[in-house]
């Protein structure tokens, strides 16, 4: 059985695929698939927009599993924002370094403790014979005072973990992997996708 992940972000993909990697399938991104499509992400949640992804590609492929996520950052100070808008916040060509320090400025003069902010990553599967499941993994932390790190991408380096006193953005990627939405998310994934093709 293989997993076709509807993504083309290359940075996601290789995070993926390291933690699906005791599945014993082979992964693959849209593009190694052959696969090209782009839902309207419409959904009102992370969740909803992951299932619509999911399924959009499950119409164009057979005989795999195909999985996809929704992700991103809510900052409680700013009502949730970016959210579920978090790839497409403030233009979907702005460069992360430019959504970054949009963050940082709108909360000048909040302390630690009006910055929590949190990762949330949703992940939707359906099976060859149609089944949806779903999972859903969140992350919390911070917003810093300036970017922090060159690992991870996206608002990995304003993303701060108290536990480790570090952005997500200074974790090796192991670590990232161990703690992170994602991480989470697909774990979970893990256990249920087991559960279901034993069935």
């Amino acid at each position: 059985m293989r997993i076709v992940f509807a993504t083309g972000n290359a940075n996601k993909v290789r995070e993926i695929k390291a933690i699906l990697a005791d599945l014993n399938m082979e992964v693959l991104s849209m593009k190694e698939a052959g696969v090209y499509a782009e839902a309207e992400e419409n959904g009102a949640t992370f969740a909803e927009n992951a299932v619509i992804k999911a399924k959009d590609i499950a119409t164009k492929v057979s005989d795999v599993i195909v999985m996809a996520d929704d992700s991103g950052l809510v900052v409680d100070a700013l009502n949730g924002e970016p959210g579920i808008y978090s790839a497409r916040y403030l233009g979907e060509d702005t460069s992360y370094s430019i959504k970054n320090a949009n963050i940082i400025e709108r909360l000048e003069g909040i302390p630690v403790e009006g910055r929590s902010a949190r990762f949330v990553c949703a992940i939707a599967a359906v099976l060859p014979d149609g089944r949806v499941l779903s999972t859903e993994g969140t992350i919390e932390g911070y917003i810093g005072y300036e970017e922090r790190g060159n690992g991870g991408f996206g608002y990995d380096p304003i993303f701060m973990v108290p536990e480790y006193g570090c952005s997500t953005a200074e974790l090796s990627a192991e670590a990232k992997n161990a703690i992170s939405h994602r991480g989470k998310a697909l774990n979970a994934m893990k256990i249920l996708l087991q559960d279901a093709l034993e069935k």
